[in-house]
């Protein structure tokens, strides 16, 4: 068995995956509904993480500058 974490991230997520069409499959309503909750924290999670990317990339151009040729 290998223990790349990768690996073992990608199997821990076909298997979730695998779950919840299982459960979708089996009849259960609520099994693949995502709540509005859970939508409003993605959105800002998405956002909070664009915000940050174009601050870094802000900083790193500053950075870059500083650099003799």
């Amino acid at each position: 068995m290998q223990t790349v974490p990768r690996v073992i991230a990608f199997r821990y997520l076909i298997s979730r995956l695998h779950a919840r069409i299982s459960a979708v499959a089996a009849g259960d309503q609520e099994s693949g509904a995502l709540s509005l909750e859970w939508v409003a924290i993605a959105i800002v999670l998405v956002t909070a993480a664009l915000a940050l990317a174009v601050f870094l990339a802000g900083k790193l151009g500053a950075l870059e500058s500083l650099i003799p040729d």
